[in-house]
């Protein structure tokens, strides 16, 4: 295999898409958090441990994945051949390197935010994504914390509160939905996820609950004068996307949990439109 098809495979380890993305998040937590306010060295600094934070733990859950990649995602770098799994290992912890640096710029509360969120990424694949219920949720308040690790960056960490649990319950949701997606290799595995140990459609019952939690406090930086009708105007067709995605999710499961990830992002510019139109 060629150096440039290696490199590529390599750089396929950190899912740039989803690190782009949970940067762009903890961008939007520490904007709807402190407004321009925010110091943009530290914002940057908090974006660069996000995005290597969220790259490593992408690499490494691909070298504990393995042997399930290779059932499910035959064209994941390591089953595929493009990269080695100590190659992976020595990866990954080259990006946790790059995340703790950048994060030991920022103040107390973003430090150990980030030290329990490497730990738990760490830990994740190995300890946690084979229990019912319990790897769903981690990976949930990972993906909600993108945006509280932003807000405590900037020193305000309960700014990004609403946006930080809605995150966390939608992902929650569509974890459930990847799970129902991923059966089949998850039970060779001999994983014990939701769906294995209650079924599929209580598992996606159970997402639902959670998604509609999320859906209701939503409207709380609307009705508490937070934000205004811009915000409103974004979170309503992003809750309906979400909610639309679950109950697509009963029927097709790759389906409902790619459009539950754009419903979280269309629900992520919603609170950013929101802190713009506070500001103007």
């Amino acid at each position: 295999m060629s150096s440039a098809e290696t490199a590529h495979g390599y750089l396929r380890l950190t899912r740039p898409g989803n690190a782009i993305a949970a940067a762009f998040l903890t961008f939007v937590g520490a904007f709807v958090a402190a407004g321009l306010q925010a110091d943009p060295p530290t914002v940057a600094f908090a974006v660069i441990a996000t995005a290597c934070a969220t790259g490593a733990g992408n690499a490494i859950n691909d070298y504990f994945d393995r042997d399930i990649d290779a059932i499910n995602r035959p064209d994941r770098p390591i089953p595929s051949g493009a990269v080695s799994p100590r190659g992976a290992a020595v990866f990954s912890v080259a990006l946790f390197v790059g995340a703790t640096v950048a994060a030991l710029q920022l103040p107390l509360l973003a430090i150990a935010i980030a030290v329990v969120n490497l730990g738990a990424l760490v830990a994740y694949t190995e300890f946690f994504k084979g229990l019912p219920g319990v790897g769903n949720a981690l990976v949930g308040y990972l993906t909600g914390s993108t945006f509280l690790f932003g807000g405590a960056a900037v020193g305000d960490a309960a700014g990004a509160a609403v946006l930080f649990g809605l995150a966390t319950v939608a992902t929650f949701a569509r974890e459930i939905v990847k799970d129902v997606e991923d059966l089949d290799g998850d039970r060779a595995e001999g994983l014990q996820t939701l769906p294995i140990v209650v079924g599929e459609r209580t598992s996606l019952r159970l997402g639902t609950g959670s998604l509609l939690i999320g859906v209701a406090a939503s409207v709380v930086p609307a009705i508490d004068g937070t934000f205004g009708w811009v915000y409103a105007v974004g979170i309503l067709p992003a809750n309906g996307l979400m909610v639309w995605a679950m109950w697509r999710s009963f029927e097709d499961p790759s389906i409902g949990q790619r459009y539950l990830k754009r419903g979280m992002f269309v629900a992520a510019g919603a609170f950013f439109l929101g802190r713009v139109a506070v500001i103007v």
